[in-house]
């Protein structure tokens, strides 16, 4: 079994963990920098009443809590299904090199978790999505973010 084949089978077996307990649905994931795991996680949406609570999420925030870093450069993310476009999006902002998962999301939609949906929302102008998001521009609304750019001693992320 080669190495990508040992990180998804621990993804998967904390799949089975965290959904046989009841604490949520049947995700798990490691991140892996230089050949070892760094972080773990599943999900415990249910166990924590936290929508946010998916596998990836919480991998990543152990990941970048022991690196002491917003980002995670050299690290694999191995999640035993396709990440959803929170996780995703979260893999993007951490700055994770790779992305390696066992099930296609076809296969998590097959038995009630369907992110199509979703996705299709987030190509959509915001004035057409199904929760209502309004624009209202607001005086002085603009300030904090020059603010921000104009500070040389900002961290950029």
């Amino acid at each position: 079994m080669n190495l990508d084949d040992q990180f998804l089978a621990r993804a998967i077996e904390l799949a089975r963990h965290g959904s046989e307990s009841g604490e949520g649905g049947p995700f798990g994931a490691v991140i892996v920098r230089d050949g070892k795991i760094i972080a773990e996680g599943w999900n415990r949406v249910v166990a924590s009443h936290d929508p946010t609570a998916h596998a990836e999420i919480s991998a990543i925030r152990t990941a970048c809590a022991g690196a002491n870093s917003f980002h995670l450069h050299g690290c694999t993310l191995y999640a035993s299904s396709e990440p959803c476009p929170m996780c995703l999006s979260a893999a993007y902002w951490a700055h994770i090199d790779r992305i390696v998962f066992a099930n296609s999301r076809a296969e998590a939609a097959a038995i009630g978790f369907c992110d199509d949906e979703l996705y299709s929302e987030l190509n959509r102008h915001f004035s057409s999505r199904s929760i209502v998001m309004e624009h209202h521009p607001t005086p002085g609304a603009l300030e904090p973010l020059e603010r921000w750019a104009a500070n040389p001693g900002r961290i950029p992320y």
